[in-house]
Parts: structure tokens; C-alpha cells; sequence
């Protein structure tokens, strides 16, 4: 069967998925586009169901499907031109504890995009235990692109700054802090996290306050400051520098 109607109360229920509170109470998010669906099969994450466009014509999986027509299914997606294929995908409940490696703390990051940017980075370079305080839902569509599938293979826990700090007892914060020791001159200690803050304050008080080393990127002159999720790529790769040319 062919659901048309965009008023239809599946059509709803998936497009509501969109907003942040229908994804907390139903438990799951939406992954859209062929690759995405792709990459998140692979990763084992619960699919609950495809939703399909009624001329889709690629991979297909063995998961329960729905078809909806073009109105129906451009109603659901978030992409102004969606491929044809999407997923509800069951949000992972991770438990908050202590990270086995290093890892990272997103505290107050805002924009979706730079969440989604910062989790792609970090999957890439081995940082998969991620902490996000007050930040942007990394769950929403524009985080979930961003991470271009890297959402799907980090182990992202949520909480607030009282639960993080507690999880993460007896591990050394790495603030990110223009008035920090230059990140190239650094060596750092075997078990860290790396602190990034919201891109227009900062790290909160509480963040800061228990931070045991400041890093910084020097930068020209002419330049204030970058992008979070820029700088964030930078601070992690050189943090592993030693991990990372054993790779090569």
C-alpha cells in the first residue's frame, strides 16, 4: 500500500521527528538519503523501519517498509530534495561512565552543524567516547548530515555538568583556551579529554574550572578566532600526533 496523504497519522508521526521533543519521546531519529541508510545498517544501529518513495528503485533491505508517495515523503525528510530512502533509526542509550581512551567534551555547543562536524572528525580520528553538555541535539537532521554517518559509530553520552564531571573522575580536561599553551608544544598525558565550548562564550565556568591543562592554535594577526568544529579537528589530530603516524 501506498500511503499519499500527508495527513496521514504515520506521515505525522515521522515528520514530527524532526523536532527535538518528538525524538526524545519516541526514542528515535531519522537517517535520510541512500548512503546514510547504508552506512547505518552497517553500523548495527535498531532500525525500526525504511520509508521509502514509491519510485525508489535502489538498495533495499530487510527491515519492515513503508512507501509513501512524493508528497507524503518529502512531508517526512528534512533534505529540500531527498533521494528516495530514509530510516527511523532507534536513538542508542548509552550509560554515562568513564571513557577507556581519550576523548571529548562538547560543552554548550550550539550549532547542529558543528555538532555534526565535530562527531565526523572525531569518529576519523579515534576520539568514539563523545560527552555533550547543553549542546545542540546531536540527533537532529542538520547534526546527523554533518556527521556525514560518523553519528552512527560514536558512543555519545549525554548529561549535565555534575553527572559528566562525576562519570569522568581521575581523567585529565584539555580546555580549549586562547590564553592556553600552544596545542604544538604540548604533550599530552596518556588518558585525557579534550573540552570544547559554545562558539561565542566558551567553556563554562564549570568545565574550565576543573580543567588540568589550556591549550591553544596560534593563529595570525588578523584572525580572532575559528570555528569550533574547525578547531576542534586541528586539537584532536595534533593531541594524537604520535597515534596518528603510527598509522600512516
Amino acid at each position: 500500500m501506498i500511503i499519499v496523504s500527508k495527513n496521514n497519522p504515520l506521515v505525522k508521526e515521522l515528520s514530527a521527528l524532526k523536532e527535538k521533543k518528538f525524538r526524545e519521546k519516541n526514542g528515535c531519529f531519522l537517517v535520510e538519503g541512500e548512503k546514510m541508510v547504508r552506512e547505518c545498517v552497517k553500523s548495527g544501529l535498531k532500525i525500526r523501519r525504511l520509508i521509502m518513495r514509491d519510485d525508489y528503485t535502489g538498495k533495499e533491505y530487510g527491515f519492515d517498509t513503508v512507501i509513501l508517495g512524493a508528497d507524503a515523503f518529502r512531508c517526512v525528510c528534512d533534505e529540500k530534495t531527498p533521494q528516495g530512502i530514509a530510516a527511523e533509526v532507534e536513538i542508542p542509550r548509552q550509560i554515562l561512565r568513564k571513557p577507556q581512551k581519550p576523548c571529548l567534551i562538547l560543552d554548550g555547543v550550539s550549532d547542529p552543524a558543528n555538532v555534526g562536524a565535530i562527531i565526523r572528525t572525531a569518529v576519523a580520528a579515534g576520539y568514539s567516547e563523545i560527552y555533550c553538555i547543553s549542546c545542540a541535539d546531536p540527533y537532529s537532521p542538520k547534526s546527523v548530515r554533518a556527521s556525514m554517518s560518523g553519528v552512527f559509530f560514536a558512543n555519545i553520552m549525554q548529561g549535565t555538568h555534575d553527572e559528566i564531571l562525576s562519570a569522568l573522575q581521575g581523567v585529565s580536561f584539555i580546555a580549549a583556551d586562547m590564553d592556553g599553551e600552544n596545542v604544538f608544544q604540548f604533550t599530552p598525558p596518556e588518558l585525557f579529554a579534550l573540552c570544547i565550548g559554545n562558539e561565542g562564550r566558551g567553556l563554562s565556568e564549570e568545565i574550565f574550572s576543573r580543567a588540568d591543562h589550556t591549550v591553544k592554535i596560534p593563529m595570525g594577526y588578523q584572525t580572532e578566532s575559528l570555528n569550533a568544529a574547525v578547531s576542534a579537528g586541528i586539537l584532536m589530530y595534533q593531541l594524537k600526533k604520535t597515534e596518528m603516524l603510527k598509522r600512516s
